[in-house]
């Protein structure tokens, strides 16, 4: 017979945070999903000084979608770390989440990640 930890409030706490987390971050993401279509679509060559407009458009879209992929990245390990912590199971893919989350959303991913780490004899 195996005796397992009480469930307490810390990893349910925890795995809230996480996908909040993650929903603010997929908002973020988002939004440079907007700003990707407005550079393709808006003629920004008049807002730029003509000597500069040369050297920058072809920077912008690789730009937004380096900073696209990273902000998706950002938005998936949150919220399935978050899931697996709700679920008690796989503790260091919880950890993970939250910790990834501090880049995005540091009182979130902070608090996230101290009750992931607090709650780690709930977890499977």
């Amino acid at each position: 017979m195996t005796t397992t930890a009480p469930r307490t409030w810390k990893a349910t706490t925890a795995g809230i945070l996480n996908i909040i987390a993650g929903g603010l971050n997929g908002l973020g993401a988002l939004g440079l999903i907007i700003a990707l279509f407005a550079v393709g679509s808006i003629d920004i060559m008049r807002f730029l000084p003509p000597e500069d407009a040369s050297f920058i458009m072809p920077l912008v879209v690789p730009i937004l979608i380096v900073a696209l992929v990273l902000n998706i990245v950002a938005t998936v390990f949150p919220i399935i770390g978050g899931i697996f912590a709700l679920q008690r199971r796989r503790w260091g893919w919880a950890l993970a989440g939250s910790i990834i989350a501090i880049f995005r959303s540091l009182p979130l991913g902070v608090l996230s990640t101290i009750f992931v780490a607090m709650a780690r004899d709930e977890f499977e």
